[in-house]
């Protein structure tokens, strides 16, 4: 089942994998809520989308790579945010959902 909110999104975290049937963007967003960066980075690599490239750029921030985050939200024709990580995930998932 896809979430509807982010608060199931988040009971969401307590299963051992993401649902099979929720799109990439949102596994990927629930691998680095589970902070396992690198799941997350593979998944959001190969999505060549304007989403795929706001998780990119979100992933590197989180990491703490200024610069390189900054390349990924300028393709995802986003400026560098000044929100905190978690309200930024928020916003993410929210976007999908």
């Amino acid at each position: 089942m896809i979430p509807i909110n982010y608060t199931e999104f988040k009971y969401a975290l307590e299963q051992n994998t993401p649902e099979i049937n929720w799109p990439e963007g949102l596994k990927a967003l629930w691998y680095v809520a589970k902070d396992d960066w690198q799941n997350s980075h593979a998944i959001a690599q190969d999505l060549h989308t304007p989403l795929g490239s706001w998780i990119h750029g979100y992933l590197h921030r989180k990491e703490g790579d200024a610069f390189n985050a900054g390349y990924w939200y300028k393709q995802a024709g986003k400026t560098y945010p000044t929100i905190n990580l978690e309200d930024e995930l928020q916003e993410i998932v929210e976007s999908i959902l």
